[in-house]
């Protein structure tokens, strides 16, 4: 049997604290930056501009038969923070999940870095296509732009796509790992992810629930995703649940 979704938080070095749920609300104002900023003062956080550079090039480069939808394969599963019309299960073609970005400020510190999913090169990744209506799109994409591309850490693309039987399913936009970015933490081994996501936190919440949101998040979609599987089930032993 699965242990219970969303199981309590690791409790902080330090002492406990209150975490900061990642809404729109909390994008649209800028506060994510100015929490970057104030936790990780070496990164460079991209401007408006940057941002906005950024999502026009990934939207000129849409496929002329792509729909406007976005590939979830981590937290986009259980908090997307945009307004979707439709969820689709479906198999990114040529890529893989891994926990290979460092969090020294969101889910992490400094001191005790956290571990994010960036999708790498390679195999093949389950997950949600989440489609957003073609009129809301531009607007939404932004406030999605706002949480994922604060600094140099993912690089947006469009990402063929199949459904579980293996039927074209379209394209969509990923969030794929910069290798050359500053927080990319290379292929680790499985004790130093264990190790990582169990004692990290940071503002927005522990590293540990990261995952086991994400674990649960693509049960719910009937997806058993056999890396996370074991890494869940040896973080429950790690932090003796």
């Amino acid at each position: 049997m699965r242990p219970a979704r969303v199981p309590p938080p690791v409790p902080p070095p330090g002492g406990a604290g209150k975490s900061t749920t990642l809404t729109r609300e909390f994008l649209l104002s800028g506060q994510l930056e100015a929490l970057v900023r104030a936790t990780m003062p070496q990164t460079q956080v991209f401007t408006d501009a940057q941002r906005e550079a950024s999502l026009a090039q990934v939207l000129a480069e849409r496929p002329a038969d792509a729909r406007y939808a976005v590939f979830g394969y981590g937290s986009l599963l259980w908090n997307p923070t945009m307004h979707v019309v439709q969820r689709r299960r479906v198999v990114a073609q040529g890529w893989h999940r891994s926990f290979c970005l460092l969090a020294r400020g969101g889910r992490g510190t400094p001191e005790h870095p956290g571990l994010m999913l960036g999708l790498v090169a390679g195999g093949t990744c389950e997950g949600v296509a989440l489609d957003l209506d073609p009129a809301d799109a531009p607007a939404e994409l932004a406030i999605l732009w706002r949480r994922e591309m604060v600094a140099d850490g993912y690089i947006p693309r469009w990402v063929k796509l199949a459904t579980p039987e293996g039927a074209d399913a379209g394209w969509a936009i990923a969030f794929t790992i910069n290798p050359a970015g500053p927080s990319y933490a290379g292929d680790l081994d499985e004790a130093t992810v264990i190790e990582h996501l169990a004692t990290a936190r940071g503002p927005l919440g522990s590293a540990a629930d990261y995952l086991f949101n994400t674990r649960d998040g693509l049960a719910e979609l009937g997806i058993d995703d056999p890396y996370l599987d074991t890494l869940a089930a040896k973080l429950h032993a790690r932090l003796g649940r």
